[in-house]
């Protein structure tokens, strides 16, 4: 068995855009946070407005299902090493999401 693959996703202008009161979904991140999900990524949905925002705003475009869980977003970790330096971190543009997959990720993790 494999090792599981987690993935940490924002809310805002990640998978929604924000236009004052209008909230506007992006799909290609939707499809992308799907395809992940039946590809079996353990993913936290996150934000800076908070858990149940984070939760809310999955329901609200019907991506809740897709979470293990919701969180806010850090405002401090506490860890030996910079992110920089962390061992298969990867911090991907949603705009550059698109034709990706869990193998795909884990092949630019080996390469860095």
């Amino acid at each position: 068995m494999s090792k599981p693959f987690y993935v940490y996703v924002d809310v805002d202008e990640t998978f929604v855009r924000n236009y004052g009161t209008k909230r506007i979904p992006i799909p290609e991140t939707i499809s992308h946070i799907k395809a992940l999900h039946h590809q079996s990524a353990v993913m936290y949905y996150w934000s800076s407005g908070g858990a149940e925002y984070a939760k809310a705003s999955a329901k609200e475009f019907g991506i809740d299902a897709c979470f293990t869980g919701f969180l806010p977003e850090p405002e401090l970790v506490i860890d030996d090493m910079p992110f920089s330096q962390w061992r298969n971190l990867l911090q991907i543009h949603p705009n550059e999401c698109s034709g990706h997959t869990i193998a795909s990720y884990k092949e630019i993790t080996i390469k860095n």
